[in-house]
């Protein structure tokens, strides 16, 4: 029987401590498994800062040690770790739900700016557990990470009433990832990265109405990126002067199952087609929209003669059997902005550090930079 995922990565683990580096196809043929399965234990084991990967090779990771007479302070039961110059000798945490689907290039976007700065990125997992994106910062913290990438469990994208408070509170320097704030709330004060969902959203139906379709509806999931999407959406409808969908229909009870999500989506497109005048479609997310297209084409609405369809995330869009034309957002750029401003920000405490000595002979203080909020716009990808 196949080794546990876990177990194997365990002895991956194991075999590349004891011997400092080794081949990935010497590896593959070691433990028996396929090549491609154990690239995809790499990239995962890489993403959370486990091991090194370079041209067919990995290698542990050497964990620098902070010189005798480390200055620079950090939180309570955190080891002192000396100022840097650039990124070198940095730890930079990153918690995220996921290093799959969308999150993997959020991640590896991160990772390569900083490691090309000399830094070490380290991973916290959540898989959307409450509470978890806390004890994930406060486990990498306590691990010594001198700055955090943080993508808190916010089911709407942004913190609820008495919610994220903590997350401004943090004792290092953190940037929000695809996650935002309200004004008034601690946490605006954060750096954030993030797509820009409700003009992906907006350029969607703007496709849509310059292939002659007037009246589009829009099929999300659930998700952090609802909120944004549907504002988008709506935005561009208003702008537009286009005549609105039948509404979303509202849920009554709790969550609904997986199996009564897609009958859910299912039943309003074909109702939005059959007696609403929809023509065209935002569907949320790739997956979705392929398992939903042959259901529809079951019910009699034809994809895309009845139904012209876009995607949102741009996953697997160009996988389904007709390709199909999708909003991506900028996964790899957010994670890469995200980890360059942080280490600017952790660069100029260093250089403010320095300054002190300075400072407090009367040559002036070193300014801490403006805090940044940064939104990427998505692409369209228009397949034929």
């Amino acid at each position: 029987m196949r080794a546990h995922v876990d177990q194997r990565q365990a002895q991956v683990r194991a075999l590349v401590r004891a011997r400092g580096s080794v081949r990935v196809t010497d590896l593959a043929l070691e433990l028996g498994i396929s090549p491609v399965t154990l690239r995809r234990d790499i990239e995962a084991m890489a993403a959370r800062g486990e091991i090194h990967r370079m041209h067919g090779v990995i290698s542990r990771v050497e964990r620098p040690q902070p010189p005798t007479g480390a200055t620079r302070g950090g939180p309570a039961g955190v080891p002192e770790r000396p100022a840097t110059q650039g990124g070198e000798g940095l730890v930079v945490g990153m918690v995220v739900p996921t290093t799959e689907y969308y999150y993997a290039d959020v991640v590896r976007g991160a990772r390569e700016v900083v490691e090309a700065q000399g830094a070490r990125l380290t991973v916290g997992l959540t898989r959307y557990l409450p509470g978890e994106d806390r004890t994930q910062a406060d486990r990498l913290l306590s691990t010594g990470a001198d700055g955090l990438l943080l993508t808190p469990n916010w089911d709407t994208g942004s913190p609820g009433p008495g919610e994220g408070a903590w997350t401004a509170e943090l004792p290092v320097p953190t940037v929000l990832v695809e996650r935002w704030a309200p004004p008034g709330h601690p946490a605006a004060a954060l750096d954030r990265v993030g797509s820009d969902h409700a003009h992906g959203a907006a350029r969607a139906v703007r496709h849509l109405v310059d292939s002659g379709h007037r009246r589009t509806a829009l099929a999300p999931q659930e998700t952090p990126t609802t909120a944004r999407l549907r504002a988008g959406y709506e935005a561009a409808v208003d702008a537009l002067g286009l005549e609105p969908a039948p509404p979303w229909p509202q849920l009554a009870g709790g969550p609904l199952s997986v199996a009564d999500r897609f009958a859910r989506a299912l039943d309003y497109l074909c109702e939005a087609v059959t007696t609403g005048g929809v023509t065209a479609a935002l569907i949320h997310s790739d997956t979705d929209a392929i398992m939903l297209i042959p259901r529809l084409q079951a019910r009699g609405v034809r994809v895309p003669e009845d139904l012209a369809v876009i995607t949102y995330d741009d996953e697997v869009a160009g996988l389904a059997d007709v390709p199909l034309t999708a909003v991506a957002p900028a996964k790899r750029e957010v994670g890469a902005r995200a980890a360059e401003l942080l280490l600017d920000r952790l660069a100029s405490g260093a250089a403010k550090a320095g300054a002190g000595a300075g400072a407090r002979a009367g040559a002036g203080a070193t300014e801490e930079p403006p805090r940044q909020h940064l939104e990427l716009l998505p692409r369209l990808t228009i397949r034929p």
